[in-house]
């Protein structure tokens, strides 16, 4: 097991599932959302800004845990 990791990969989630609270509690919390939404329009801007601020550090997250419980150290 490596620990750093381990830890890393539980930060990275709890950073998503943060990131999902704040999305439905307050919204107009999110700085850049709106720049991404008039460069890209409504839905393509909501979809980047989900997809990098929630979706990528939880499967982050998830791909370091799993291999810190393997013993895989990726620094």
């Amino acid at each position: 097991m490596d620990i750093f990791t381990m830890i890393l990969g539980i930060f990275c989630i709890g950073y998503g599932i943060f990131s999902i609270i704040m999305r439905i509690k307050s919204p107009e919390k999110f700085g850049k959302l709106g720049a991404m939404k008039e460069k890209f329009g409504e839905k393509t801007g909501m979809l980047i800004h989900i997809v990098s601020y929630t979706v990528v550090p939880i499967l982050t997250g998830v791909a370091l845990l799993v291999s810190g419980v393997f013993g895989i150290n990726f620094f």
